[in-house]
């Protein structure tokens, strides 16, 4: 199968070309945002093609994988043809829905020619889509060569724009668990973090936009994974700090409360609960490794990447047969 994909986001776009397909990704001049190219940090397999605008008109393609609104325009301006009727097309929602939740209308709401597929269950309930068919294929991804030690009595947190995002991210709470151990936040962005909290080289320590593999082996080298976002689809290095064999501590919002099992680590709503987790982790590496181990249990189970591309296999095969 022929897959038309643009590179949007890093982690899920490599674990969706580790299957066994040819993926066309679009690329610009100026490596863009609708054309960035291939992955230069992430490890993409030799089937995954650049292909500029031009070329894509003559091109062969199966099937176009969408995931912002304006790709419709493109994919219908580069290829020629329309995505939906003249080829099978499905859109991957990747984000919670923003304003007016749970009411927010989705972009793709009310179509028969797509369909929608989340990348949680929880997007799938808070999404309108009207009429518009829906799916779920939940995350996989690509297991990281890192494995726990725990080694270092400190709290690691991976988000991105943490300055920006500010309360989505649940950047005003990590000066408050920096008081119960120091805090490693790596991501892109980060630098201006200790100047936005206040804090010192003693409680914080920023790794900006780190190489995947890099930032896998320091994470397993701390004792707890912090997940302290409000509102986010899942964030995929919480399933790679399970996967890692860390464990967790993490709000009880949109999926994170499916995909952490109590034994895994702590969620909740309440901050207190997770602080006196945090403390009670810090100071027994033990019980740390042992929720650490059910977490990677539960997260190869889960969001193993076998599974993750057998279910894409199944939907768009459904899509082409559909389409005939």
């Amino acid at each position: 199968m022929n897959i038309l994909l643009w590179h949007v986001h890093g982690a899920w776009t490599t674990a969706f070309v580790h299957g066994k397909h040819r993926y066309l990704v679009p690329v610009t001049d100026d490596r863009g945002p609708y054309g960035r190219g291939r992955a230069r940090t992430y490890p993409w397999p030799d089937t995954v093609e650049e292909v500029t605008p031009e070329r894509l008109s003559t091109a062969d393609v199966d099937v176009v994988v969408l995931q912002r609104p304006e790709e419709l325009r493109l994919a219908g301006q580069w290829l020629g043809r329309r995505p939906g009727t003249q080829v099978p097309a499905v859109y991957v929602e990747h984000n919670t829905p923003k304003g007016d939740v749970p009411g927010t209308r989705h972009p793709m709401a009310d179509r028969d020619d797509l369909r929608v597929v989340h990348v949680t269950h929880f997007n799938d309930l808070f999404w309108d889509c009207g009429s518009t068919p829906t799916a779920v294929v939940e995350h996989g991804i690509v297991e990281p060569r890192a494995r726990y030690g725990g080694e270092l009595a400190r709290l690691a947190v991976v988000t991105n724009e943490p300055v920006r995002r500010g309360r989505v991210t649940g950047t005003d709470l990590m000066a408050r668990f920096a008081a119960a151990a120091p805090l490693d936040v790596f991501g892109m962005g980060t630098a201006g973090l200790p100047a936005a909290l206040g804090l010192g080289g003693d409680r914080l320590q920023v790794y900006d936009d780190p190489p995947q593999a890099d930032m896998h082996t320091e994470l397993a080298r701390r004792r707890v994974y912090l997940h302290l976002c409000r509102w986010t689809s899942l964030g995929l290095s919480l399933i790679e700090a399970m996967t890692i064999g860390m464990p967790v501590l993490a709000l009880a919002t949109t999926e994170a409360a499916r995909a952490v099992p109590p034994d895994a680590g702590v969620v909740s709503t309440r901050v207190e609960d997770l602080f006196d987790a945090a403390l009670w982790l810090i100071e027994d590496p033990e019980e740390a490794r042992r929720m650490g181990q059910r977490a990677r249990s539960v997260a190869l189970a889960r969001y193993g990447l076998d599974r993750f591309v057998a279910d894409w296999d199944r939907l768009l095969e459904e899509e082409l047969c559909a389409s005939r």
